[in-house]
């Protein structure tokens, strides 16, 4: 995972003065070092910048450091900064193959470990190239130095999305081994309409049993280069799914009976949806709580439709299992889900005290049959009587 740079020093030679002196320089003026390069990895652009004192001090300007010997391109030339201490010439340029000012892209796969395991083809995306030196020197020799800047951002193309906090590498120096991510511009939201308009608002008592829950994951900010595709998502009982019992939604070439795939593969986001379940071990509370992780792949827009076919993918079982320690994980990104019991609190004491509350009932039942019979027996009598005393009258 590199984002490096080399620099490259032949002779010294004053060749010329331009917009910055060595006067204005000052202390800045020396030789070049190997740290006179920063890179920033972006999540659609690389920022370079390199001290221009140095260079200025070899004998050239900032309109003679050329990014990958291409001139006259104005969105790739260089620009001044002497507003901070040390001024710097700033190159910026997207990640996108075809028009990064020359820069080269070469992706690699390895198997996945750690997390990754059950993926046999993780890839990375690897941007590089040169800011060099042009001599103008006309003749069959010369006696300048020459500069070369390299620089090298590589990004990995598979995340686990499972927690609020995101953290992104801020910018390196040059020389040093660093990676580049595409984490921060990644983020999941649960919908309660298959529109994906409505985020879902998840009640304090959870939400109902067997109510669809829609999930998207999309990719903000992000090079137009790589689509979002959804190698797997699952559900744990705990925030980290260390030594947790989980649940697949879906895994390479096999869903869920009862997830439904919408979006996937096809563009900066993808989507799906389930019914609202509750894990069986959480049966005796009343509100069962568990967390919702996503393994999102990256991949070139031309490339992802080979992600989807299932020749020579690892395939998992869907059974509840555990995760073992040790695994390492990635920045984490947190979408709980709390589920309301199937009962009322009235069935669930019902249910916890069985017979005793089918007893009652029936003794209810009954004391209210015999005091209906009580009623009518007495009402027969008077009624009775009455018409004894009538006859009793009339003879």
């Amino acid at each position: 995972m590199a984002l490096s740079s080399f620099l490259i020093l032949t002779s010294l030679c004053i060749v010329g003065r331009e917009a910055l002196t060595l006067s204005d320089c000052g202390a800045y003026a020396r030789r070049p070092e190997y740290t006179d390069l920063t890179v920033v990895c972006g999540t659609s652009a690389i920022n370079l910048a390199i001290q221009i004192c140095p260079v200025v001090y070899t004998g050239y300007n900032e309109s003679l450091l050329i990014l990958n010997h291409i001139r006259g391109n104005v969105d790739c030339q260089g620009t001044l900064d002497t507003s901070v201490a040390p001024p710097l010439l700033r190159f910026s340029f997207p990640i996108r193959e075809g028009d990064a000012c020359g820069s080269n892209f070469m992706t690699t796969s390895a198997p996945g470990t750690g997390i990754f395991s059950d993926f046999s083809n993780i890839q990375t995306v690897n941007v590089s190239g040169v800011v060099g030196s042009f001599d103008p020197t006309i003749g069959t020799v010369t006696y300048n130095a020459e500069l070369k800047y390299y620089y090298s951002c590589a990004y990995p193309l598979e995340y686990l999305i499972n927690n609020t906090q995101v953290d992104v590498s801020g910018s390196s120096i040059a020389l040093k081994d660093k990676n580049g991510t595409f984490i921060s511009t990644l983020s999941m939201t649960l919908y309660e309409d298959v529109n994906y308009t409505t985020p879902l608002v998840i009640p304090p008592l959870g939400v109902e049993l067997r109510t669809n829950i829609y999930v998207q994951v999309v990719a903000s900010n992000l090079t137009s280069q790589f689509f979002v595709l959804l190698d797997r998502c699952y559900a744990a009982i705990s925030l980290q799914p260390s030594n947790s019992s989980f649940f697949n939604l879906f895994v390479p070439c096999s869903l869920d009976h009862m997830t439904t795939m919408l979006e996937n593969g096809d563009s900066q986001k993808a989507r799906f949806y389930f019914p609202a379940f509750r894990f069986v071990e959480q049966r005796n509370e009343t509100i069962s709580t568990y967390y919702l992780h996503c393994i999102t792949r990256l991949c070139e827009s031309s490339t992802c439709s080979s992600f989807k076919q299932c020749v020579g993918r690892k395939r998992r079982s869907l059974e509840t299992t555990v995760f073992q320690d040790g695994v390492t994980r990635p920045s984490l990104l947190t979408r709980p889900i709390r589920i309301k019991a199937e009962s009322t609190l009235e069935s669930k004491e019902e249910a916890q005290h069985g017979g005793k509350y089918n007893g009652r009932g029936a003794s209810v039942g009954l004391g209210i049959a015999v005091a209906v019979l009580t009623v009518i027996g007495v009402a027969a009598i008077l009624v009775a009587a009455s018409f004894h005393r009538k006859l009793k009258l009339l003879s």
